[in-house]
């Protein structure tokens, strides 16, 4: 099994403490950091753009794990300023044209993601599998931080892993994003997810005091 990793969700984050919250996830060794970037069109909210991951760059050298909630993102890469180390997740549902824009996505040299959302079969991977490292299992339906985890994406989560073993595709990596409690990322982890991003339901979950003790206890629940 994949060694698990957690992706800290930055819409969740407070920017009057962004500075001492990067310092936090640095000692604890966070390995992603979410930015949810969003187009108020694909998805019915605004959020986090190029600007913001500019200056989040000048902070830290966390690898940044950029997911894409934007329609035609084939045609917005230039704008990020994307970097090798990225994780770069554009979502199967924003395009007419999705092999050509993961297509493009290869010149950055990044890890390149394909998002689906709760309702999207699993089956519309099939055909693009030779040109993704890694799937964003969305268990919510995107654009809002605080949702409920939509309980049929446990059994997707199931399908998927069980999916991808059958086609000899057990390197591509299974990212879960939305309501990962710590009960959930227990379920997932057992499933065979190793990336998780952690906002509200987790180690976002009070004060900036608390943040600390939410990561170590979050990464007990991946610890299988």
């Amino acid at each position: 099994m994949k060694k698990a990793k957690i992706s800290a969700s930055m819409m969740c984050s407070n920017l009057i403490d962004l500075k001492s919250t990067i310092s936090i996830f640095e000692s604890e060794n966070i390995e992603h950091l979410h930015i949810d970037v969003m187009d108020g069109d694909f998805v019915p909210n605004f959020g986090l753009g190029s600007d913001y991951i500019r200056g989040l760059r000048e902070l830290t050298k966390i690898p940044l794990d950029l997911h894409l909630m934007i329609k035609s993102p084939e045609y917005k890469y230039r704008w990020l300023g994307i970097k090798n180390s990225d994780m770069v997740s554009i979502h199967y549902e924003s395009t007419s044209q999705i092999q050509r824009a993961l297509d493009w996505l290869s010149e950055y040299g990044c890890k390149r993601f394909l998002a689906i959302n709760p309702a999207t079969p699993i089956y519309v991977l099939e055909e693009v599998l030779d040109y993704i490292d890694g799937i964003n299992l969305l268990m919510v339906n995107p654009g809002f931080a605080g949702q409920r985890i939509v309980p049929s994406t446990i059994k997707k989560a199931k399908r998927l892993r069980q999916f991808l073993t059958e086609r000899g595709k057990d390197n591509i990596e299974i990212e879960v994003d939305g309501n990962i409690t710590y009960e959930n990322a227990r379920i997932l982890r057992n499933i065979g997810a190793n990336i998780f991003v952690a906002g509200t339901s987790s180690i976002f979950n009070g004060d900036i005091c608390d943040y600390e003790t939410h990561i170590r206890e979050f990464r007990k629940c991946l610890d299988l």
